[in-house]
């Protein structure tokens, strides 16, 4: 299985720097549950799209810090080539910014999150239950970072899981799955990030993201739950 991972990250900072990037951790989670498959790494924020979609058996879009409406210029050809990837039911899963984007390509709708940033190790509840979902169980845990949300699923989505009251992933058919989260972080990650987001995230979410990180994501469970969503895709 070859995939292609398109990163829409731009965070350029010093922090950035000192971690694993957006690439290096999807490849990770991917290896998690298949070791043996590829994946090759497009810098979608800096314009650099894949010309050949029939060589990948996949796509994921990462997470990013900029929104989906804001109008970067590189974000319009992203949801024309969603928009494509949909219409040749190429395999598709997108995480947080990947996961508001899939939802604007295809006619829903992005807003701020009515509570502000959502942010630690958050609970989701399993709604309806794709067949490659089974490794996850009925209330599983990701990793998340956030401040905007889903506000409409498009048309012909069904809603595959909620959390702190809100979307928190969609699938369409069996070739298009998201989720709000970031599966892709690894404690240390989120740890970090916690600090570093600290004066953004205020005084009542850093306690809240600082007690939820003494509790393990469901990491392993949700990549082989990726693995399978690939394979069923074939």
């Amino acid at each position: 299985m070859h995939l292609a991972i398109m990163v829409t990250n731009t965070d350029n900072s010093s922090f950035a720097a000192q971690h694993p990037l957006d690439a290096e951790k999807f490849t990770r989670l991917v290896h998690l549950a298949r070791p043996d498959w590829q994946a090759t790494a497009f810098q979608i924020h800096e314009g650099q799209f894949p010309t050949d979609l029939d060589a990948f058996d996949g796509v994921l879009i990462t997470g990013s810090p900029a929104s989906t409406r804001s109008g970067l210029p590189w974000i319009a050809p992203l949801l024309e080539l969603i928009q494509q990837i949909e219409t040749a039911q190429l395999p598709l899963f997108g995480a947080c910014f990947g996961h508001q984007a899939i939802a604007l390509a295809l006619g829903g709708s992005v807003g701020k999150n009515p509570n502000g940033w959502v942010h630690g190790l958050i609970p989701n509840q399993m709604r309806a239950r794709p067949t490659w979902t089974q490794p996850l169980p009925a209330n599983f845990k990701l990793y998340g970072s956030h401040s905007e949300c889903v506000t409409q699923l498009p048309a012909q989505a069904r809603e595959s899981a909620t959390s702190t009251g809100l979307n928190a992933g969609f699938f369409i058919g069996n070739h298009i799955w998201t989720s709000q989260h970031h599966p892709e972080m690894s404690p240390d990650f989120i740890a970090a990030l916690t600090q570093e987001m600290r004066d953004d995230l205020g005084p009542e979410h850093y306690a809240q993201a600082q007690n939820s990180l003494s509790q393990p994501a469901d990491q392993a469970a949700f990549a082989e739950s990726l693995a399978r969503f690939f394979e069923q895709a074939q």
